[in-house]
């Protein structure tokens, strides 16, 4: 079990506590005094002056049930809210989501290997393509561009999307597109400002071996490095 499921798994001590009749409720405003949740520290000493004033009614035990029934329903939010930065984001999406609300986003074209990996919970081959482009000078503008140039898996983006933001915002020109690089001649890269050599390379190795499936894709298949062949980016 990874550590981020692990952490979602407890049942923090605080929850255990609002078993006790009476300063039950008090367990709630101690979560919501860890968890910087204003609201919660207020709902658990309502609830704690109600179970004394009610003391000696039938609704002691209502109040009694409802502090333990929120305290289980706050549990999972608390954990949200409380979940370490050094762990990965969760696989969940809902989860993952969830944390992105509670800090600050990661700007991908200046965040380092270690924080794709450990921080975004991404596989390290999909780290290292983004660490790829990053050390060659790319910069990343939106969501598609990291599956159709770095080759990350559409169900990868959807994950860290809300966790992530780009140093820039600029939309490019639609025939700007790396995808030309699938459809232009020699002779048309040439003229787009490529170097005769490396032109005809990525023509050859393109009728050899199929279309590119992505930027990094043509950087691996080639052994081109990605300034050969920035102009047509």
């Amino acid at each position: 079990m990874s550590q981020s499921n692990s952490w979602f798994q407890q049942t923090p001590p605080w929850v255990w506590l609002s078993f006790i009749p009476g300063f039950g409720g008090l367990s709630i405003a101690y979560a919501g005094h860890k968890s910087n949740t204003n609201s919660w520290v207020g709902l658990g000493i309502g609830i704690t002056g109600l179970s004394f004033l009610l003391s000696s009614t039938d609704l002691s035990v209502i109040i009694w049930l409802s502090q333990i029934g929120i305290s289980f329903y706050l549990k999972k939010f608390f954990l949200v809210k409380t979940y370490p930065k050094n762990l990965p984001i969760p696989q969940d999406d809902k989860l993952a989501k969830m944390i992105a609300i509670q800090r600050p986003k990661l700007d991908i074209n200046e965040c380092s290997k270690n924080d794709l990996v450990n921080v975004l919970g991404l596989p390290i081959a999909y780290a290292s393509n983004i660490e790829s482009l990053q050390n060659e000078g790319y910069i990343f503008t939106h969501l598609e561009e990291l599956t159709e140039i770095a080759a990350i898996p559409e169900h990868q983006i959807a994950r860290i999307a809300p966790l992530i933001t780009f140093s820039y915002n600029y939309k490019k020109e639609a025939d700007a597109s790396w995808k030309r690089l699938n459809i232009y001649s020699t002779q048309d890269l040439i003229t787009c400002g490529l170097d005769e050599i490396v032109a005809e390379k990525i023509v050859v190795e393109r009728e050899r071996n199929g279309e590119y499936k992505s930027l990094i894709d043509v950087k691996q298949r080639t052994g081109l490095p990605f300034t050969s062949y920035r102009q047509i980016i």
